[in-house]
């Protein structure tokens, strides 16, 4: 499978503090070089002094935007996973601060195909965001409402999909 191939050897930070995500997480990636992380010092210490390619981040419990940030600085690609800050105002402060992705837990068994949609856009020079629309507006809708991109239309509507 070509999504598992583009992950192959990947160094992969998990920061999450439930330690039944990193394990499940870790389980999802086995073709991955996976560290785990249980809070934000440890988190914050890997990413100084350890490269990464990806840091999937929790927001809640972990103070996940300012490790966002720091993986920016280090040019890891962050991609927030989270079920507490689950909204559509964290979805956008998240991609106006540099995320990747914006994934909810209940769908990170499908991690891997999530992280080769980052890849993939990667190698191809598009945008992250580029398929994020396409896997997440019918799901969007359904916990959001229909008019969930009313308030920030402008921020939709700007934001880079794939044509």
């Amino acid at each position: 499978m070509i999504e598992a191939q583009r992950l192959e050897g990947k160094r992969i930070l998990i920061v999450d503090d439930e330690p039944d995500v990193l394990d499940t997480l870790a389980e999802l990636l086995p073709m991955c070089r996976v560290t785990k992380a249980s809070q934000y010092e440890q988190a914050r210490e890997y990413l100084e002094t350890r490269p990464f390619d990806i840091a999937i981040l929790d927001i809640m419990g972990v103070n996940g935007y300012q490790l966002l940030d720091l993986a920016k600085r280090k040019d890891v690609i962050p991609v927030m996973l989270t079920a507490h800050a689950l909204s559509v105002a964290d979805t956008v402060k998240s991609f106006k601060k540099g995320a990747a992705s914006y994934l909810p837990k209940d769908e990170m068994t499908n991690i891997v195909v999530f992280l080769n949609d980052i890849l993939e856009a990667k190698e191809k020079g598009k945008t992250f965001g580029w398929r994020w629309l396409e896997r997440f507006e019918t799901y969007y809708e359904k916990k959001f409402g229909p008019e969930w991109k009313k308030k920030d239309k402008e921020f939709w509507d700007t934001f880079n999909f794939p044509t």
